[in-house]
C-alpha cells in the first residue's frame, strides 16, 4: 500500500510539525486531536506552535494537504499512522499512558490490513510491543503479519532553528523484521537521514538515554553549583574553563531546575521501568533528585540574599523574569518558574513575573498577568530573578534599574564587573 497519505494522531510540539513536514513532502495528512481549540486554530490557518508557521498552516489547511479533524474515521483510508500524543507523569511521578492507550483503542477500531502504525511519543522500553501490540489486535489483526507496529522518537528540540526538522535523523524500530522495513520505507520519503535499529526495545531505549544523559550530567552541574557558591567560587567560569579543552570535556550549564516534556520525564520513565525487574537505579534517580531540588534552592538564595538586607520573604515585592521552561519558547511544561512561584506565594511573598511568550498564566490555584517592563516596575522590586534568559529581554536596563538581582541562567555575564547587586546560582 503506498499511497502518499498519513493520519498524525496529536497535534501538539511533536505531531503538528511532523505533519507540516509531510504536507511539504506532498503527502496528505489528517491531523486528529480531541482539542477542540487547537482544531479551531488549525481551520483558520492559523498555529498555536512557534516552531510551525501559520502561513505554512494556512497554505496547507487551504490546499486540503492537512485536515484538521477530531473524528478516527478517516484513518481507514491513509497509509501510516504517526501516533503523537503526551506522555507526561502523573501526580505519583509514575508515567502516564493514559493517552497512548485511548489513541491505540481508537486506532484498533479503523485499523485494515497493511497499515503501519508508528509510535513516536516517548514511553518505557518495551512498551510498543507490550502495551500498543495487544490493543492494536483488538481488530483481529495480527500485528507484524496484517498490519505493522513500530517505534520512532521524536528528537524536537524547540526554539533550535540551526537543524531543520527534516535533516534531524529518523531512529525507527520495529517489532519484527517487516515493521522496520515498511517503518523505514515509509520515514525515507519525508526525513533525510533514517537509521534502522534491530528492534522497537533498542529505539526506545536510545531516546530515554539521550535524555537521561543529559538529565544527568545537569544534575552534576547543579551538585557542583550549590558546592561552589558555598565555597565562594563562580562556576560559570570554571565550566568555561574547562570547556576550552579540545577532547573530552562536554559544557552542561545549571539552572533553576530543569523543564519540558522530556528531560524531566525521560529519566523517570527508565528508572519505573528498572524498577519493575527489580534493578536499582541509584545514579539516575539521584539525579533526578538534584534537579527537582533545585527550584527550592532558588527560593532559599532569595531568601537569604533578602536576609542579608535585613528583608523578609514575607511581604517583599519579587519579580520573575521568565515563565517558559526555556528561551525564547512559550512551552511551560515542567517550568521551574513554576515550583518557584508557587513557593513564593505561599511564603507571602508579592510575586509578579514577565514573560513575552506567556502573558497569561493559570497555575495551581494562581491567575497572573505578565506585567510591563519599565523604570518603576524593576525600582519597585525588593528582588529580581532571572529564570528564564529570553534573548529578548534588555539586560542592561534590567541591571540598571534593579537593587538587586538573582540570576539562575549567567544572563548577566557581560554586566557583572560593573554591578555588586547581581547574585549568580
Amino acid at each position: 500500500m503506498r499511497n502518499n497519505s498519513v493520519g498524525i494522531v496529536g497535534l501538539g510540539y511533536v505531531g503538528l510539525p511532523l505533519a507540516v513536514e509531510f504536507c511539504r513532502a506532498q503527502f496528505q495528512v489528517i491531523g486528529v486531536d480531541i482539542d477542540d481549540e487547537r482544531l479551531a486554530f488549525l481551520r483558520q490557518g492559523r498555529s498555536y506552535i512557534a516552531d510551525v508557521a501559520s502561513q505554512d498552516i494556512q497554505e496547507f489547511v487551504n490546499s486540503d494537504c492537512l485536515c484538521p479533524s477530531a473524528d478516527f474515521s478517516p484513518l481507514r483510508e491513509v497509509e501510516g499512522i504517526s501516533i503523537c500524543v503526551p506522555t507526561p507523569l502523573r501526580k505519583t511521578r509514575e508515567p502516564d499512558v493514559s493517552y497512548v492507550i485511548a489513541a491505540a483503542e481508537n486506532i484498533s477500531r479503523i485499523l485494515h490490513t497493511g497499515q503501519l502504525v508508528i509510535l513516536e511519543s516517548t514511553v518505557y522500553p518495551g512498551a510498543t510491543e507490550s502495551l500498543v501490540t495487544p490493543i492494536l489486535e483488538k481488530s483481529g489483526l495480527k500485528a507484524g503479519r496484517d498490519f505493522y507496529l513500530a517505534f520512532s522518537p521524536e528528537r524536537i528540540d524547540p526554539g533550535n532553528h540551526s537543524v531543520q526538522f527534516k535533516e534531524i535523523p529518523k531512529l525507527v524500530g520495529g517489532i519484527n523484521e517487516e515493521s522496520t522495513h515498511r517503518a523505514v520505507e515509509f520515514y525515507q520519503r519525508v526525513f533525510d537521514k533514517v537509521i534502522p535499529m534491530t528492534s522497537a526495545k533498542e529505539a526506545e531505549m536510545a531516546k530515554l538515554l539521550e535524555n537521561t544523559f543529559r538529565a544527568v550530567n545537569i544534575g552534576l552541574v547543579n551538585e557542583l553549583a550549590m558546592m561552589a557558591h558555598y565555597m565562594g567560587i563562580n562556576i560559570w567560569e570554571v565550566i568555561e574553563a574547562a570547556a576550552t579543552k579540545p577532547f573530552g570535556f562536554m559544557p552542561f550549564y545549571p539552572g533553576p531546575g530543569w523543564g519540558g516534556h522530556c528531560i524531566p520525564i525521560d529519566p523517570v520513565y527508565l528508572s519505573w521501568r528498572a524498577k519493575l525487574d527489580g534493578l536499582d537505579t541509584e545514579f539516575i534517580d539521584y539525579a533526578i533528585k538534584i534537579n527537582n531540588h533545585m527550584p527550592q534552592y532558588v527560593v532559599d538564595r532569595v531568601a537569604n540574599l533578602l536576609n542579608e538586607q535585613g528583608k523578609p520573604l514575607h511581604g517583599s515585592r519579587l519579580l520573575i523574569l521568565g515563565i517558559s521552561y526555556k528561551r525564547d519558547v512559550a512551552d511551560i511544561r515542567e517550568s521551574p518558574a513554576l515550583p518557584i512561584l508557587t513557593s513564593l506565594v505561599q511564603k507571602h511573598a508579592l510575586v509578579t513575573y514577565y514573560d513575552p511568550y506567556v502573558p497569561y498564566l493559570e497555575y495551581d490555584g494562581l491567575v497572573l498577568k505578565s506585567q510591563h517592563l519599565d523604570k518603576k516596575l524593576f525600582s519597585d522590586q525588593d528582588c529580581v530573578i532571572i529564570i528564564t534568559d529570553h534573548s529578548c529581554l534588555d539586560y542592561k536596563f534590567i541591571v540598571e534599574h534593579s537593587s538587586l538581582i538573582l540570576d539562575t541562567r549567567n544572563a548577566t555575564r557581560s554586566l557583572q564587573q560593573y554591578s555588586t547587586h547581581i547574585h549568580l546560582l
